[in-house]
């Protein structure tokens, strides 16, 4: 090995420069990986879900891309989520977003232009420990279309198979005789006449109801007033009112001894 290139790389490595020299992934995570999920219990079981473990914890799954920005900050041993230091640098990068704690955090992969120019790329969200890809949005509405769809299909097709099973019956019902209708359904005209005959009968061996007992002398219906007192309205004579003999007329008079 040529002695120029060793010193070189032995120079590299106590400045510090081999650190920044991160070797590719020998299988860098897809575009598409909203099948699959990661969880790791016993690290779970080792430390906390708060913000300073939580990067820790998302680079153990297979969605962690290690030429990312954030881990050359991880060799450097400065905190991979360091704004102040990933806002100088250019590439592939992955900011926490929103964070919960310890149930839900949020990280979006981004790519960096600039100091204030990124692009966001892919979101990832940690639930109650376990790492899942979430989908695009594209992706969601051609799901959800496709799936409106195929309802909407469906439907369509039920109801022509049964508007199909109903013409068939009514064509059947058109062919068929047509029936007379059972005797139950038919009316006796004998039968009536019978009962007729029957309640007539029964009407006169009935006996007629009594009349309805006299008025007491002096008494004028409630009819006949009303009558009067139109007449006398009528006639304008101005007539003084009926006592009725039956209603009391006031205390009797004691005799005198």
């Amino acid at each position: 090995m040529d002695s120029s290139l060793l010193s070189a790389a032995t120079a590299d490595t106590f400045n510090g420069n081999a650190a920044d020299q991160i070797p590719p992934p020998s299988q860098p995570p897809g575009t598409d990986m909203t099948g699959i999920s990661f969880r790791d219990q016993l690290w779970i079981n080792s430390y906390p879900l708060d913000r300073n473990y939580i990067f820790d914890y998302f680079a153990l799954s297979p969605f962690y891309d290690t030429t990312c920005n954030n881990e050359i900050l991880r060799r450097r041993s400065i905190h991979p989520l360091d704004l102040s230091h990933l806002s100088k640098m250019t590439g592939l990068e992955y900011m926490l977003t929103d964070a919960t704690e310890p149930n839900l955090f949020v990280f979006r992969k981004q790519k960096r232009d600039g100091p204030e120019k990124v692009t966001p790329m892919l979101t990832y969200y940690i639930l109650d420990g376990s790492i899942y890809q979430a989908p695009q949005l594209c992706s969601v509405f051609a799901a959800r279309v496709s799936r409106t769809i195929y309802n909407i299909s469906k439907a369509f097709s039920d109801a022509a198979s049964k508007l199909e099973t109903i013409r068939q019956v009514d064509t059947e019902n058109q062919n068929e005789p047509s029936e007379s209708k059972p005797a139950s359904e038919t009316v006796d005209l004998k039968e009536m006449k019978r009962v007729d005959v029957i309640l007539t009968s029964l009407y006169r061996k009935l006996a007629p109801a009594p009349p309805p007992p006299p008025f007491p002398e002096g008494y004028v219906s409630q009819e006949a007033l009303g009558e009067k007192e139109e007449l006398g309205t009528q006639g304008g004579e101005s007539q003084p009112p009926q006592i009725d003999p039956i209603i009391d007329q006031g205390p009797a008079k004691r005799m005198k001894f």
